[in-house]
């Protein structure tokens, strides 16, 4: 059975590189495509040095905070270090450290990979849909790979080395720690410099989106690489991980076949890279195709992919069980349920989004209100999915014996997570294009080129909205199996205190009650601070935008030579940015401590059942509502209902405004907080059950 196991991490290690090489074969042929337009060289080093800077100075920040966690796990986790456990703590402060490197990388090797994409795919565009879309999505399939490539090679190495899955939980705090406030800042950034783009220049002035008089447009752009590229790819490193780290610490304390388990949990994520290194091999897009339905196509491919290679690997490999194929084929296929779902409330060539542009006509509350109704009403058809694929692996593995089913409800959210090589490569897509929109129009490339650009433009907001659904829904998966290995924990640390097992929590017992109301309230208190940050750090970047307009001679009028001081505008972000993305993510785990401390592990369990209802819908709601806007932005602007200038696009401007906070900060923050406290809690459970006041 070892021996087996040891097969299987081999296999890890292999194919995580074999997905390096393809990534920087990628990387190269990206880098062989021409750019010629010296504006538009100019403006990408710009983007790219605004980002860089940010990165910079965030992971410094970032650096200290790891630096202060790993001294206080050390100390104190999985328990006292005076209780002797001096190098199964070392293991954990490591492990997370490792963690939180492995994050940050995903991140860095985002912005490099993104700022050498935009300009290739703007000079693209001038050729055609084709080639453009081609740029684009490589680019993004380089991060994809080097995503879940070192996720699954991290992971490997963890296990390997430390001999015991409890570890990888300290490995996943560090990632999903990181990725909580690289989210964050980079959220907060990207939205203070769009949102306040889009108020000034849309609204006010009534200029193009990305002219290049606006003082806030480098600052968008950079935006869009330090949210989309660098915090996604934090957000999504940190899912697949923590699906991972769940499936295997239950995998380990099942009975009998745990070893089989192991290796099932390593094989089924080996092929979910490989499905995906073929799915982004075989994208293709014709001459004049669709970039969505050439996106859409390459993901349902993947999935082909990964459901027969599973299907063949569990009928050779001895032990492995068909009911837990079938648990993660439902998440699989659910995950794809949501996304196209989501595609349906979001893209504009749904009827949705046009009946959103239609409502901008009567003005802007109609627009929000419109906006908001059927943002909520996106959020149901995951939520059902989510609890479905839930309850489907839930009966499918309970029979075949004790913990099983908490495992099969795992490895769900495993297949689900399975193609996210594919989906980190469609979403880093998006903020590619978007910048290659802005750069077609800041480098005078002709009214058609901005034409494609908005087209492929128009695809990655639909794919990011997809992309944030699917990322959702996993995260809704496995913190429900964090539950599961939350509950192993604390009742390993109660038979050890002599204290009464847990089976479950029951709403009717006070200390429960209490953390599902606290649990409940805290994604909105997060969203709450994020969406605030923006709000703070918008009206400053909107009061130098003014400045600038009023105070620099002929700059309004486009004067020839007269250029904005777009660096003050990018200082503004990073600055606000970092300011506001310590208090967020801290509030979170505090009051996680808070709940633990004074209920018990009770009192957590329910926490966490507040928290996963609250954030899920939350999340969906928000990121679904925001896409929505965005898309009926679009819409308007391609000529429809009055087409810019007229009333419905200043409507559906404000319309996007909100939304912009909405999809790109707090949405996709919330699952990662769902992950962080979900850790939290099995971190700490041993010290809850020894030192709270009412558990």
């Amino acid at each position: 059975m070892e021996q087996h196991l040891s097969l299987f991490y081999g296999l890890s290690f292999l194919t995580a590189v074999l997905a390096f090489l393809y990534a920087v074969y990628l990387y190269l042929w990206v880098k062989k495509q021409p750019v010629k337009n010296a504006t538009i060289i100019e403006v990408s080093k710009l983007i790219k040095d605004g980002a860089n800077t940010f990165m910079r100075r965030e992971y410094s920040i970032l650096a200290k905070f790891a630096g202060v966690i790993a001294i206080i796990i050390f100390i104190l986790l999985p328990s006292p270090i005076w209780e002797g456990h001096f190098l199964t703590n070392l293991s954990m402060a490591i492990a997370y450290l490792f963690g939180t490197a492995f994050s940050a990388i995903a991140g860095k090797i985002g912005i490099m990979v993104a700022t050498h994409s935009n300009s290739r795919a703007a000079e693209g565009a001038k050729e055609g849909i084709k080639p453009a879309f081609l740029i684009g999505f490589r680019g993004g399939a380089v991060m994809g790979l080097l995503v879940v490539g070192c996720s699954l090679f991290g992971v490997a190495a963890v296990l390997m080395i430390a001999g015991d899955s409890s570890i990888l939980l300290g490995f996943s705090f560090g990632a999903s720690s990181l990725a909580l406030f690289a989210k964050a800042g980079g959220g907060i950034f990207t939205k203070t410099a769009d949102v306040s783009a889009d108020l000034t220049g849309k609204v006010e002035l009534g200029i193009p989106e990305d002219d290049p008089r606006n003082p806030a447009v480098i600052a968008d752009n950079v935006g869009d690489n330090v949210g989309d590229v660098a915090g996604m790819g934090a957000d999504l490193f940190d899912s697949n991980v923590a699906a991972m780290a769940s499936a295997l610490v239950i995998a380990e304390s099942l009975s009998g076949t745990g070893l089989n388990n192991v290796s099932m949990v390593f094989c089924y994520a080996i092929l979910g890279l490989l499905s995906s290194i073929i799915g982004i091999a075989t994208a293709k897009i014709g001459k004049n195709g669709n970039p969505t339905r050439a996106l859409n196509s390459s993901t349902y491919v993947t999935t082909g992919i990964f459901l027969v290679l599973t299907a063949v690997a569990t009928a050779l490999c001895p032990g492995f069980s068909w009911r837990i194929w079938g648990a993660s084929a439902t998440g699989l296929l659910v995950g794809v349920i949501i996304g196209i779902t989501t595609d349906y409330f979001t893209d504009d060539s749904k009827p949705i989004v046009k009946r959103v542009a239609h409502a901008s006509g009567s003005g802007p509350a109609f627009t929000v209100l419109s906006g908001v109704s059927y943002g909520f009403i996106s959020a149901l058809p995951a939520m059902v999915g989510i609890a479905v694929s839930a309850l489907i692996a839930y009966q499918l593995c309970a029979p075949i014996g004790d913990g099983y089913a908490i495992f099969g409800i795992s490895m769900a959210a495993v297949g689900m997570l399975s193609i996210v090589g594919m989906i980190i490569s469609n979403d880093a897509y998006g903020p590619i294009v978007d910048n290659a929109r802005g750069l077609a129009e800041m480098g005078g490339l002709g009214e058609e080129t901005i034409m494609t650009a908005d087209e492929l433009d128009s695809a990655g907001n639909t794919v990011k909205a997809v992309t944030k659904g699917f990322s959702i829904g996993a995260a809704g998966l496995t913190v429900i199996s964090l539950l599961g290995a939350f509950m192993s924990e604390a009742n390993a640390a109660l038979a050890n205190a002599g204290k009464e097992l847990i089976t479950g929590f029951d709403i009717m017992e006070p200390t429960v009650f209490f953390g599902i109301l606290i649990g409940a309230a805290i994604p909105a208190v997060f969203s709450a601070m994020l969406i605030l940050g923006v709000d703070k750090n918008a009206q400053r970047m909107v009061a130098e935008i003014h400045r600038q307009f009023n105070s620099i001679p002929g700059l309004k009028a486009g004067k020839k030579g007269v250029k904005p001081d777009y660096g003050k505008c990018i200082d503004i972000a990073t600055s606000g940015a970092l300011k506001e993305l310590i208090p967020a993510g801290l509030m979170t785990i505090i009051s996680t401590l808070i709940v633990g401390f004074i209920g018990g592990p009770k009192s957590i369990g329910g926490f966490l059942l507040g928290n996963i209802t609250s954030g899920l819908l939350l999340a969906l709601f928000m990121s679904n509502a925001g896409g929505l806007w965005d898309n009926a932005k679009k819409y308007v602007e391609a000529g429809n209902e009055g087409g810019k200038g007229s009333e419905a696009h200043k409507a559906a401007v404000i319309g996007d405004t909100v939304g912009d906070p909405f999809k790109d900060t707090a949405g996709p923050s919330i699952n990662t907080q769902i992950t962080v406290v979900s850790l939290v809690s099995s971190l700490m459970s041993t010290l809850f059950v020894a030192f709270s006041i009412f558990g």
